[in-house]
């Protein structure tokens, strides 16, 4: 056997202990979440003033803003946003206020904007009408339990605490591309979070859940510190602990409803949170490719296969891999009400389009929101293209 052949069988082997590794270890990282992960349930509550930006009719939108109008909750402000009274989510939130008269709901149209982040803009549109100290803010595809508010709210009381956000679950709607893109929040994103997590980094901030005092905007410099920020929730976070205050990871399950009706629609989804993270992690985001377990382990298993002393090793390594990577996928959807095996077979597609969109992030700095092109910095500022 050549010394090229035995160097490309070595690197094989390589490759396939990284992706067992890496497979076996987020997986034990989702069970000691899930294992270790305690609602509570405080004696003192805070007002609180929920901010929601709107903007389009998305899926579910209806029942989504609904189950925070639902919420056991002593005392909340519900503030609607949008930026044009043309807006479709504008007659939800109307119908929403006639349908819970006695609960403080306020709608904001506004289309003044205050950098090139038309959600933060929105919000700071909302936020003159906030009457109460405590804000969450929570995506308008949000849907969350009756007790979202006590769970969420409750770190707060613990004064070094600065901001509390959650991870979530993202629920398909009906299509092959709306599971795909499920499946790539599902199955690598915040299994990734969660891996981080356990390794002590305590950075992650999802806008599907932000919670914080105003007195904390108000230390950061408002909602204009973040007016141009392509990651808004991130930086959020990041100039929150710059205050030396932490980020609390709440265990309330919430759930998000996914929807991509075509492929040209996932793939700037993805590119798009691809490029995201580029942004924010740009050092460590060249080996992010470690995390491409099936990939990764096809490519290492065909360079090491034909090693005549490392095939056997090999064969393992690739079994554990991909069986840590089904028993992920069975975890993760196990808990959301649908068959473990019904999309089974998506799997290295998802995989594969995870690693089409890394790859495609190092060559393009140009990003699709709502139909609108930007230019993204090396920081993660965004510009209008022009």
């Amino acid at each position: 056997m050549s010394i090229l052949h035995s160097l490309a069988a070595i690197v094989g082997l390589i490759s396939l202990g990284v992706a067992a590794s890496y497979a076996v270890i987020v997986f034990i990282a989702v069970l000691i979440w899930r294992a270790s992960a305690k609602s509570a349930n405080p004696s003192r509550l805070p007002a609180v003033t929920l901010l929601k930006p709107l903007c389009g009719m998305e899926p579910g939108l209806y029942e989504n803003l609904r189950s925070f109008c639902r919420q056991n909750f002593p005392e909340f402000q519900i503030v609607f946003g949008v930026h044009l009274p043309s807006d479709p989510a504008l007659s939800v939130a109307r119908r929403l206020a006639a349908e819970f008269p006695r609960l403080a709901i306020d709608v904001v149209i506004n289309p003044q904007q205050h950098g090139s982040n038309g959600k933060v803009s929105n919000l700071t549109n909302m936020l003159p009408l906030a009457r109460h100290e405590v804000l969450v803010i929570a995506d308008a595809d949000t849907y969350v339990k009756a007790d979202y508010l006590t769970i969420v709210t409750s770190p707060l009381l613990d004064p070094t605490v600065g901001l509390v956000s959650c991870i979530y679950r993202d629920v398909p709607t009906k299509g092959i591309w709306s599971s795909l893109g499920a499946m790539y929040i599902n199955e690598w994103y915040m299994p990734s979070v969660l891996l981080a997590r356990l390794f002590g980094h305590a950075g992650y901030a999802s806008g599907q859940t932000l919670c914080f005092r105003r007195a904390t905007l108000q230390a950061i410099g408002g909602f204009q510190a973040l007016s141009n920020h392509l990651a808004e929730d991130y930086r959020l976070g990041e100039l929150i602990r710059e205050l030396g205050l932490k980020i609390v990871l709440s265990p309330v399950p919430i759930m998000a409803e996914h929807h991509e009706p075509a492929l040209d629609s996932l793939i700037r989804h993805e590119l798009r949170w691809m490029r995201t993270i580029r942004a924010l992690r740009p050092r460590s985001f060249r080996m992010i490719f470690l995390s491409f377990t099936l990939p990764l382990t096809v490519s290492g298993l065909l360079l090491a296969i034909n090693s005549p002393t490392l095939s056997t090793t090999a064969w393992v390594l690739s079994l554990t891999a991909v069986l840590a990577r089904i028993w992920l996928h069975f975890v993760q959807n196990l808990r959301g009400g649908q068959s473990a095996f019904s999309q089974l077979w998506l799997l290295p597609a998802c995989d594969l389009l995870i690693l089409w969109a890394w790859l495609r992030s190092f060559f393009t700095s140009r990003i699709s929101w709502r139909g609108v092109n930007f230019d993204v910095e090396a920081d993660g500022v965004m510009h209008r293209a022009s």
